[in-house]
């Protein structure tokens, strides 16, 4: 198995205690920086790999494929951690590296295990809040949406779907021992306050 595991914005103090369970239990642990690396080094060692920050794709490819070869040995016996700054899901390399480790060791299996991301961090250091809607982007057309509070999701998906959205996945009482999700045509009518829907066109 192949985690990726968020590591906070930086502080070494916004880890949470599931981040440093998992790196201290796991059988082999990688970093994509030195960052990254002085955040895990309290538990344990990890290897730092060469995740390099340009726009040459071929170059990128080419690392991708090296990391991918390098974990799997891990990855395929036990279980190896890449631990990143901030959120494994939010615009971060591990998106990228699972598609290259599912491609040349479908038997791998990779999760994620979240942290602080750098939307939330952004609101506590400037000082604001976010109560209204808002919009998330790396410079590209935003391709999803993401709905809090939502109480009535079928109805919801319905009126996405006129807007080009055609998935769906809800999240109810999400981390919660009674946490549920549903996809699609499963939507129910009505759900708990604590939910978060995704639209993906």
């Amino acid at each position: 198995m192949l985690i990726g595991l968020g590591l906070g914005p930086g502080d070494p103090e916004l880890l949470t205690l599931k981040a440093v369970r998992i790196l201290r239990e796991a059988d082999a642990v990688f970093v994509p920086g030195r960052l990254a690396h002085s955040l895990v080094a309290p538990y344990r060692d990890a290897e730092i790999l060469d995740f390099p920050m340009t726009e040459d794709e071929a170059h990128i490819r080419k690392c991708m494929e090296l990391n991918a070869d390098r974990i799997a040995d891990a990855a395929r016996s036990g279980t190896a951690v890449l631990a990143l700054i901030g959120d494994p899901n939010f615009f971060s390399t591990f998106t990228r590296l699972c598609d290259v480790v599912r491609m040349r060791y479908p038997q791998v299996v990779c999760r994620t295990e979240p942290g602080i991301s750098a939307i939330t961090a952004f609101a506590s250091a400037a000082g604001i809040s976010f109560n209204e809607g808002f919009q998330v982007t790396d410079r590209g057309e935003p391709q999803c949406r993401i709905l809090i509070k939502v109480r009535k999701p079928k109805e919801a998906a319905m009126q996405l779907q006129k807007e080009g959205y055609g998935t769906f996945i809800l999240v109810e009482r999400m981390y919660l021992p009674d946490m549920r999700i549903y996809r699609d045509a499963d939507l129910p009518e009505t759900c708990d306050y604590m939910s978060v829907l995704y639209a993906g066109r």
